[in-house]
């Protein structure tokens, strides 16, 4: 998405977001060269180490980590390493033995996002699905916290379904984070407004200094302060996914079912590397209001321990529900499903923005400053992207982003891709990604 780092983070770390695993769109899109010379490697060891000496959280752990891999160069020990993969693999476990860090990892730009394993479902806002149960029981799953518009949309409409639950069932075994804002909304629908959550520690780039970034409970549509909670985790619940258990256990708001989660607690921001890498380094650390610490290389302890395919059997057997394993068999009413049309004006603006690309003169006062000031930089590389595709054959809604946008798959005369954007109130593009590869399916 050309809508800043921060968001492009997001959809990295959330599992919300669909798995954009490379394959071929006829040679339209291409990526790097997959092999390195000498030259290479020198020049991402060389960006690397200025990112950790730079941004990350622990100054003195990015120094050494930096100094670390300078020394491994200088002594041969990359020689062997030719291609990309390879190397961002031993650059990763490099950096795990240094500074023991669960989010800091080097990654392909035009490989899948990190997250938990496997084809995850395209949720709405982070936000699967919301169901009645029998008994008065409450169920939401939620993926993943994308930005808070996003989220707040998706999370109020799914919690209204539930009002007058006598208990409250959130499932986050398959959630990979993303942004504490939303996380601190969804916390706030459990307890009353104004009680510290969490903050987040960040470190000034280049400096030793830190500020912090507070998170309260806000005002919510509906509450279920009274409401008796339990949050279904699993060893791929990770990073925001983490933090909301984190919160509920520390909060006394609620009983976690489950297995220990990943343990991912510093938030992170990308740095490009060049020649198709990118690391993800952490730049602040999360600190909960009630233990002052955060779950970092430990993982969320559940407070009742089973394996995740057996977390909602448990939880219903607390609430006093039907004894069954999945939500399919314990759902009596479906409140929530995501949406399967687009916004109005989203098709017609993606087709005119494709369009003007070929032609290299994109219609800038559709956009927002921000967003045409960034295609006027992805151009160069966007355009002959487009025109190796050839004439656009048809445009097909995928589904909703995990922005809160809509997204398309393309078919032009010689290849697909997807592409996906999000319009204000007003018909402006806010946010806009460049043309993807179609997911594995």
């Amino acid at each position: 998405m050309t809508c800043g780092k921060g968001l492009i983070l997001a959809l990295l770390l959330s599992s919300a977001a669909p798995s954009i695993a490379q394959v071929p769109v006829k040679d339209a899109i291409a990526a790097p060269a997959s092999s390195l010379t000498q030259a290479d490697r020198q020049e991402i060891v060389a960006a690397l180490a200025s990112a950790l000496r730079d941004k990350y959280v622990f100054s003195d752990v990015g120094e050494k980590a930096a100094a670390t891999l300078e020394k491994q160069l200088a002594a041969g020990e990359y020689a062997s390493l030719d291609t990309r993969s390879a190397f961002a693999q031993h650059l990763t476990d490099a950096l795990t033995a240094i500074a023991h860090d669960k989010h800091m990892r080097i990654i392909a730009l035009d490989g899948p996002p990190p997250g938990p394993r496997g084809a995850m479902p395209r949720g709405e806002g982070g936000v699967l699905r919301a169901d009645k149960i029998a008994g008065g029981i409450g169920y939401i799953e939620v993926l993943g916290f994308p930005p808070l518009p996003a989220f707040k949309q998706a999370i109020d409409r799914a919690m209204a379904g539930l009002v007058g639950s006598r208990a409250l069932i959130i499932d986050a075994r398959r959630n990979g984070g993303g942004d504490p804002a939303s996380v601190a909304y969804l916390v706030s629908f459990l307890i009353a407004p104004g009680q510290a959550i969490n903050t987040i520690v960040v470190r000034t780039p280049k400096t030793h200094n830190y500020t912090r970034d507070p998170f309260s409970s806000t005002p919510t549509p509906v509450n279920f302060a009274g409401v008796p909670a339990y949050v279904l985790i699993s060893k791929d619940t990770f990073s925001g996914g983490e933090e909301f258990a984190y919160d509920v256990q520390s909060l006394k708001r609620g009983t976690l079912i489950g297995e220990i989660t990943g343990g991912g607690a510093n938030p992170v921001s990308m740095s490009e590397l060049g020649h198709g890498l990118g690391a993800l380094i952490p730049f602040g650390r999360a600190e909960n209001a009630v233990t002052k610490t955060n779950w970092e290389g430990r993982g969320v302890q559940p407070d009742i321990a089973v394996p995740a395919a057996e977390t909602l059997q448990v939880a219903l057997g607390k609430t006093g529900g039907p004894m069954v394993a999945t939500i399919d068999q314990a759902s009596r009413e479906r409140v929530f499903t995501p949406r399967s049309t687009p916004h109005p004006g989203s098709e017609a603006a993606l087709r005119a923005i494709v369009a003007s690309y070929a032609k290299g003169s994109p219609d800038y006062s559709i956009m927002a400053p921000d967003v045409a000031a960034e295609t006027r930089t992805a151009l160069p590389k966007v355009r002959p992207q487009i025109a190796a595709l050839g004439s656009l054959q048809s445009m097909r809604f995928a589904g909703p982003d995990p922005f809160g946008g809509d997204e398309y798959k393309l078919h032009f005369a010689h290849g697909d891709v997807m592409m996906a954007l999000v319009l204000d109130p007003q018909g402006k593009v806010v946010a806009l990604s460049t043309p993807m590869p179609v997911p594995a399916q």
